[in-house]
């Protein structure tokens, strides 16, 4: 069986190897088992049920929530010479007919559907008389509550499992913390599915957090050297993104807005433009991204700070999907977190304000965290690590440090004499003694921690308790209104086996020049000639009028340029090339290789 999907695996798809959980995912889900994975963005969810898909006998349905997400996946696909189709609103009736003669005749190994068509009485008793493969439900956060996207057509797929007991289930998402994954699970009534969590950690993308000061100049200064790069600039109004894209239209940036505001036909348009690459730079509210299956994003820039970490994380994983070096840079300032906060307020639902303030106040703290920025995010997700990134500002640009291992002995301590059961602001009354109303009647004043930290102002112990959260001494449950516990990390300290050294609040510094200069550093690969591969993509994905990525991804264009295939073995060797892409492309590409090396360069590869 192994040895079938890596043939798969290397001939459509051009891959050479799986990456951690993929095989395992993709056998479990051949011998008929339902299964749960949470893996980044880009870091190759699609291929576990993709490939199921084409080695179980029927066809695959898979739920998308977005008809752009639906195209691009399905062009993909029938590019490496897949039968793939997909079902949404955007085909007319004569297309729709097409599709479902395919379905019928068993001519399709993939059918992307939306939720809504899905769980249509007629659709599905339609799927009832045919042979399925599987189905595989993209994006299952937003089947929860606790996630950041909730939709609630989504919550009506629990109904699958009754409803085709024999077919096996993957759900798949990128971000989804402990409780998210308990609800989504429940949901769906997948009791025995197994979980694959195979991390958060995106090592490609630097994380850098600067104080918003005048954020135009500071969104100039990081494009400067970014003009033939694809970035996606976010904004929380509509008003912020038609103001910031003028603004870069002006200073002549290949720029466009996108918001729920525009016409349909002038988002699709910019959209369109945006994944064959004519638009360079995106500014848009969060209505933009999740159907962007656009791996060639270079930059993510959040000039307005996001309302909770899931939505950070979600929204800065559409850089760098090939793998390629990218920058997540997000504009920090209170004013944000004000204005965050009166869009959550809102709301009438009582229960939802008060999860995403615990939400929106766990992102003030990554924005203002002076740990290792990666740390500090994967932490969240319950993904501790035991060392920073190095790849982060923190980490080039690292704060003073300080033994904080008294102090956070204390904190430790009154944790436990509370019965970690509280949050971060009650606990700081204790440390310092305060006697409110609340610390009187929980008779907290009498515990032996009352006072001891009396002599730490209170935005200290903000900051020490934060960076304990981030390092994996504490943990914070959002369930119960941020109530912090300890984890197995925090008693070494306690017994003072271990010395906890923490960062001191940093002045306001420059960090973009450093993000600018990144831009512009030389390449692994051969920068003229990936330029020149690059123009013949876009030559050949305009004519067959498909997204340039579809043709080939950056990370497969980058090879070529350090690798210089000289003959269609050689290309087949490069990852991202499999049969189809090869017959139908390989000529051309080796041909531009060779006028390449013909022609006057001195240097064919860039140290």
């Amino acid at each position: 069986m192994a040895a079938s999907i890596q043939h798969t695996l290397k001939t459509v798809f051009g891959f050479h190897d799986f990456r951690p959980p993929q095989q395992e995912v993709i056998e479990r889900v051949l011998a008929g088992e339902d299964v749960f994975l949470v893996m980044p963005t880009g870091g190759g969810k699609s291929l576990c049920y993709q490939i199921p898909a084409l080695h179980r006998d029927g066809v695959a349905i898979v739920v998308s929530p977005l008809i752009a997400l639906m195209k691009d996946q399905m062009d993909a696909l029938i590019a490496n010479g897949v039968r793939a189709a997909c079902l949404n609103s955007s085909l007319s009736a004569a297309e729709a007919g097409r599709v479902f003669q395919q379905l019928d005749k068993g001519t399709l190994d993939l059918l992307y559907v939306a939720p809504e068509r899905l769980l249509m009485p007629e659709f599905l008793e339609r799927l009832g008389t045919l042979k399925l493969a599987l189905f595989a439900i993209d994006e299952a956060h937003c089947i929860s509550q606790w996630g950041h996207d909730f939709r609630p057509e989504y919550t009506q797929l629990g109904r699958l499992r009754p409803l085709f007991p024999g077919v096996p289930i993957v759900a798949m998402t990128a971000t989804a913390d402990p409780e998210t994954r308990k609800d989504i699970l429940g949901q769906l009534g997948l009791p025995n599915a197994t979980v694959f969590v195979a991390g958060f950690d995106r090592p490609n993308i630097t994380y850098t957090v600067i104080p918003k000061q005048k954020p135009l100049a500071q969104l100039g200064a990081f494009l400067r050297n970014r003009r033939d790069e694809a970035g996606i600039v976010y904004a929380l109004s509509r008003k912020r993104v038609d103001q910031v894209a003028k603004q870069l239209q002006a200073a002549g940036f290949s720029a466009a807005a996108y918001h729920a505001g525009l016409p349909d036909d002038q988002r699709r348009r910019v959209q369109e433009a945006f994944q064959r690459d004519d638009i360079r730079i995106v500014v848009a509210t969060v209505a933009f991204g999740m159907g962007i299956d656009k791996p060639n994003v270079r930059f993510v820039v959040h000039y307005d700070m996001p309302k909770s970490v899931e939505s950070y994380y979600q929204e800065t994983g559409r850089a760098g999907r090939d793998g390629l070096p990218s920058e997540a840079l997000m504009l920090f300032g209170m004013g944000d977190v004000m204005t965050a906060r009166k869009l959550i307020e809102n709301s009438d639902n009582a229960e939802r304000v008060r999860i995403e303030i615990q939400k929106l106040n766990a992102m003030v703290a990554y924005g203002e965290a002076l740990t290792c920025r990666r740390r500090a995010l994967l932490s969240y997700f319950g993904d501790q690590r035991d060392h920073d990134c190095g790849n982060c500002d923190i980490c080039t640009d690292p704060p003073q440090r300080f033994d904080a291992t008294v102090q956070a002995q204390k904190a430790l301590s009154c944790v436990y004499r509370t019965g970690e059961r509280f949050g971060m602001m009650h606990l700081i009354e204790v440390l310092r003694g305060s006697k409110n109303q609340r610390v009187l009647d929980l008779k907290h004043d009498k515990l032996s921690t009352w006072g001891i930290g009396a002599d730490t102002p209170a935005t200290q112990w903000e900051n020490i308790i934060r960076q304990l959260i981030h390092l994996g001494y504490l943990t914070q449950d959002f369930t119960r209104f941020g109530a912090l516990s300890l984890s197995s990390a925090a008693r070494p300290v306690l017994k003072g086996e271990t010395t906890v050294t923490l960062g001191m609040p940093r002045n306001t510094v420059e960090t973009v020049e450093r993000t600018r200069k990144r831009a512009g550093a030389k390449k692994d690969y051969d920068q003229a000639l990936f330029d020149k591969l690059r123009a013949l993509r876009k030559q050949i994905a305009d004519a067959a009028k498909l997204p340039p990525f579809v043709v080939f991804s950056d990370a497969t264009l980058a090879e070529m340029s350090r690798s210089y295939p000289q003959n269609l073995q050689q290309m087949r060797q490069v990852s991202g090339v499999g049969d189809r892409k090869l017959q139908q492309y390989g000529d051309a590409f080796l041909a531009e290789i060779r006028q390449y090396q013909a022609g006057d360069n001195e240097t064919y590869m860039v140290a």
